[in-house]
């Protein structure tokens, strides 16, 4: 099946780096009318392309194990754009600590402190927290009224989308290496791309960034 394969080696490589501690996040890719993802409480490193969960987007079990209970945020990300086909949602460390920060802005918890972050993630709205699984979040997701291909939620972890599940997975390494390096600056003075350098790297990388104040947190 399109895109199963590439699932199965993403597991691993995200495993081999150290961004899915234990049985800790989830994949998935859009085939056809159908999400196929890593059932519950899945070991990352260890799936298998013949034991994964077939949802249709009403959520229904199509076939294979049961699927993880925070498929309704897959499912908001696909909604919200048909050139999205895959999708990945890690509690790698860095990004977890800085969901559990302040946004630096209403559009991005993060700002543009590398270009490369601009370029391979954009901007990455915050979340509000609700318990794993709360389709409260998804809905939130689904409706936010500006654009993006990746989220933090808060006090939980990040999700990273992508047209394949290679740019899906480089989105989330990148982000993950963003949110250290804000992380090591600390309340360090810091310098970060202005706006106007932001949105020139977005329109050439077809991102997502929107002017916001130079000045936020």
């Amino acid at each position: 099946m399109t895109g199963v394969d590439d699932l199965v080696a993403a597991g691993r490589r995200l495993a081999a780096l150290g961004l899915s501690p234990g049985s800790s996040g989830n994949l998935s890719v859009r085939v056809g009318d159908a999400i196929v993802m890593s059932p519950t409480g899945s070991d990352l490193a260890a799936l298998d392309a013949e034991q994964l969960s077939v949802l249709d987007f009403d959520g229904n079990l199509l076939s294979g194990p049961k699927a993880s209970k925070e498929y309704p945020f897959h499912r908001a990300m696909y909604r919200r754009s048909e050139e999205t086909h895959a999708i990945v949602h890690l509690h790698s460390t860095h990004a977890v600590g800085v969901s559990c920060l302040e946004p630096w802005s209403a559009m991005s918890a993060i700002p543009p402190i590398t270009p490369y972050f601009v370029m391979r993630v954009g901007q990455t709205p915050l979340i509000p927290y609700a318990a794993p699984g709360d389709s409260s979040q998804a809905a939130v997701i689904e409706n936010l009224g500006f654009p993006f291909g990746a989220v933090l939620l808060q006090n939980h972890g990040s999700i990273t989308s992508g047209s394949t599940m290679g740019t899906a997975v480089e989105a989330a390494i990148e982000l993950e290496e963003a949110c250290k390096l804000l992380l090591l600056l600390g309340t360090k003075p810091a310098r970060y791309l202005t706006s106007g350098e932001a949105l020139a790297l977005a329109s050439t990388y077809s991102s997502s960034w929107t002017a916001a104040d130079d000045g936020a947190r």
